[in-house]
């Protein structure tokens, strides 16, 4: 966005001053679950049953425990006040979870297949007594946290009746020491902060991390060199293309929903404005031509339009054009600053950063009724991005001195923070669904 916090490097805000003037192992994210959603359904996941002599190197019912109370939709019962501890469908009485005001009973069972396991996994409606889920899922000794995310996500789309995003991931930098000393690290890990790989690692600053659409390419900007570079790379082999590497600014990478194009910020003919790269044939298009700073491109669903930010009227605002070129319209219509914003999935919203009495908040627009709603309460908030479902959104913002990640229900509540032991934590990036 057009105001970049303190904590980034002496280099980059120098950088953006000028603007306003005119896989490694890697420490993982501890959660910390802050807010829930009134009226949570109550929902029961009793441990898995294993075969005799097996210990499965995940507790799969805890797991999906905690992602589905990470939604804040449900609000799953403490082992220790379950009255029973059924594994089959021939041991459960659903008189038992009746008592306990349940609405819902998880059961299931790991048994060796091969040299992975099979996952069985049963939801029932407690209050009419009709199994709503019954199957299972094949699952390396690896992949047996990622099985938990899988199962976790049906049982959600099940009882909410939206797809689940416990098996997506995020992006996000980190960045420790100071000066001579600082690493900055790009890092992708599961939704719950768990499993994180090193993707790129610099004593140089680390920008704007995106997600391709079919979640195996992540696009950032680099300062390797001392330079700002555009870089893309695939998850899989770890093969990078630096593909944007022009004199002054490049920045705010973006790719287009069919993966094809690049939307970024260049000011390679001496001022900032927004071009869209072709990645297959690398011809360049520019869209915007204003003596303004236009930056922080982000494509509508159907790749149709694009938003970006711009100080054309005075103060950074959100403006829409047709992603061929053409007149911009200003869209956000309130306040004196709004920022680094992105569409909705279904592309109903627009996710943005928001200056209110001098705080920097998190607040969602109506792009039909041109309203905005305040999601977030801290003083430093950016670096917005939806959950692909829509349902939450996860941004930076500090606590405690230290720059973490948080995410919210979109509705309310559902509130959690995501931090490290030590460094900071910063620009997040939901994944879309992994295909």
């Amino acid at each position: 966005m057009f105001r970049y916090p303190r904590r980034l490097s002496v280099l980059l805000v120098s950088l953006l001053s000028l603007w306003f003037g005119s896989g490694l192992a890697a420490p993982r994210l501890n959660i910390e679950i802050t807010g829930g959603v009134e009226g949570a359904q109550p929902i029961a996941i009793v441990p898995f049953g294993v075969s005799e002599g097996l210990i499965p190197p995940v507790d799969v019912a805890a797991v999906v425990s905690a992602d589905l109370a990470r939604t804040g939709k449900f609000k799953p019962l403490p082992n220790r006040d379950m009255l029973d501890m059924p594994t089959t469908h021939e041991s459960v009485d659903l008189r038992d979870w009746r008592l306990l005001g349940m609405n819902s009973l998880v059961i299931g069972q790991i048994v060796p297949e091969g040299a992975g396991f099979q996952v069985s996994v049963t939801l029932y409606d407690v209050l009419r007594g009709d199994e709503l889920v019954k199957t299972s899922l094949a699952s390396t000794k690896t992949g047996l946290r990622h099985a938990a995310h899988q199962i976790a996500d049906l049982i959600y789309e099940k009882l909410t009746g939206q797809r689940g995003v416990a098996a997506t991931r995020i992006a996000y930098i980190t960045s420790s020491g100071s000066g001579d000393k600082q690493t900055v690290t790009l890092r992708v890990a599961d939704a719950d902060g768990d499993q994180p790989q090193t993707i790129v690692s610099s004593a140089e600053p680390i920008l704007s991390p995106a997600w391709s659409p079919d979640g195996r390419r992540i696009a950032y900007v680099s300062f390797e060199n001392h330079r700002a570079g555009i870089y893309v790379q695939d998850l899989g082999s770890s093969h990078r293309d630096l593909v944007a590497s022009y004199p002054g600014i490049n920045g705010a990478p973006a790719f287009s929903p069919d993966g094809q194009r690049l939307a970024m910020t260049l000011s390679k003919d001496g001022n900032a404005e927004i071009y869209v790269l072709n990645l297959t044939t690398r011809e360049l298009s520019r869209l915007t031509d204003h003596f303004a700073i236009d930056t922080e491109p982000a494509w509508s669903p159907d790749g149709q339009q694009i938003i970006f930010t711009s100080n054309r009227g005075g103060s950074p605002q959100i403006y829409r054009m047709s992603a061929t070129g053409g007149a911009a319209q200003r869209i956000s219509l309130d306040g004196d600053y709004n920022a680094r914003a992105s569409y909705s999935p279904d592309g109903r919203s627009i996710v943005m950063v928001t200056r209110i009495n001098g705080a920097f908040r998190i607040g969602v627009l109506d792009t039909e009724r041109s309203t905005t709603r305040l999601i977030s309460s801290g003083t430093l908030d950016e670096s917005p991005s939806f959950a692909p479902n829509g349902s939450m959104v996860i941004y930076a913002t500090e606590h405690g001195g230290r720059g973490v990640l948080a995410a919210t229900a979109v509705e309310g509540g559902g509130n959690q923070r995501l931090s490290q032991d030590a460094g900071q934590v910063r620009e997040p990036a939901w994944s879309p669904f992994i295909q």
